[in-house]
């Protein structure tokens, strides 16, 4: 249960979902239902039958920043700069004039202290500091940068998804984004969320389904691999997040009333999870969340979620089989996987109830 390879398992690489389901809402949810033992298939809009007419849907409102930008180095060698955390960027341009953040940097060579390079023809930046992998650069045209980044950067897709940028990348900039996403920061796309369309939401809210909105900003760490083969030893990445008191009292009136709290989204799990009291009961709170949920963790807030399928050996994959069985968990990937469904961040759903 605590080693890594526990979370191993076999995919065939055409199951990897390149490009999303032409309607989000038509793509696939495997239901599994953990009183009943059993597993049905499903279209993803058959969440509105499937779920109570009183449950809180708690969604994730971050929106994925354009953060990767190309340039070369003074040397004239080519350079890909990822942006990793927006949040801290924009705390710096607010207090000192500049866009100031960690950063990943693609190169032949990586660039040094001091070293300056130029993004897409038009901005320069500086390397401020160099931390292992990760690189502190400063952007050098002060508060134009955000307007630069809306017009040059690029949705930074996962790096399992390898396709022809050009074609799809103007795509990727509503495609990997909910229909619900308000507050830029994230890196990463919560994909749970993917799968809702605005008039499914209807559908949901007309039944007398409530939705509650969290913030909680994908970062870059979500796809590092685990790299101890104890998951016990591992230092899970940390992730900032909002929940305002307005969302706190939505959720402490449902437990109050005995009423689901479905979770759309592992940082959804992670955030309620990571707030909560023994009895379930959250406080409006901003920060950061480093909680790292694997199999022996004790529920308090969540009681069902909607989560897509997660890469082997994973901290996602261990927070799903937290909330099932381990065993059981990877019994439906294979079933899944048997049945053709589309895996990872534009992949199919899963209802874990």
């Amino acid at each position: 249960m605590f080693l890594l390879s526990d979370y191993a398992y076999d995919l065939p690489k055409e199951k990897i979902a390149q490009i999303p389901c032409k309607n989000r809402s038509e793509s696939r949810l495997l239901h599994l239902n953990r009183r009943s033992e059993t597993i049905c298939h499903h279209q993803f809009k058959d969440i509105t039958a499937l779920l109570k007419k009183d449950d809180l849907l708690v969604i994730n409102n971050t929106k994925v920043v354009p953060a990767r930008l190309s340039g070369t180095k003074e040397t004239g060698g080519k350079v890909e700069v990822l942006i990793i955390d927006y949040a801290a960027g924009m705390k710096n341009l607010e207090q000192t004039g500049f866009f100031k953040c960690d950063c990943l940097v693609k190169a032949s060579k990586s660039p040094k202290k001091g070293a300056r390079l130029l993004l897409e023809d038009e901005v320069e930046a500086r390397v401020e500091k160099v931390k292992g992998f990760v690189s502190e650069i400063k952007f050098l045209n002060g508060k134009e940068f955000l307007k630069f980044l809306q017009k040059f950067g690029k949705i930074p897709l996962p790096p399992y998804i390898k396709r022809d940028d050009k074609a799809c990348a103007q795509n990727d900039r509503e495609d990997y984004q909910t229909v619900y996403a308000s507050k830029e920061g994230a890196v990463a796309a919560p994909t749970a969320g993917l799968h809702f369309t605005e008039g499914l939401m209807g559908e949901l809210l007309n039944k007398g389904i409530e939705f509650a909105q969290i913030t909680l900003h994908v970062g870059y760490g979500t796809f590092v691999p685990v790299r101890v083969d104890d998951i016990r030893d591992h230092q899970i990445h940390s992730e900032y997040f909002s929940l305002s008191k307005e969302t706190a009292d939505k959720i402490n009136t449902a437990r109050g009333q005995n009423r689901r709290v479905v979770a759309v989204g592992t940082t959804s799990v992670r955030t309620l999870e990571f707030l909560c009291d023994e009895k379930g009961q959250v406080t409006p709170k901003t920060g950061s969340c480093d909680l790292f949920i694997y199999p022996g963790y004790d529920f308090k807030c969540v009681d069902a979620m909607i989560t897509n399928f997660h890469l082997p050996e994973s901290t996602l994959l261990m927070l799903v089989s937290a909330f099932y069985t381990r065993k059981k968990i990877l019994a439906a990937y294979q079933e899944a996987i048997k049945k053709e469904y589309r895996f990872f961040s534009y992949g199919d759903a899963m209802l874990i109830e």
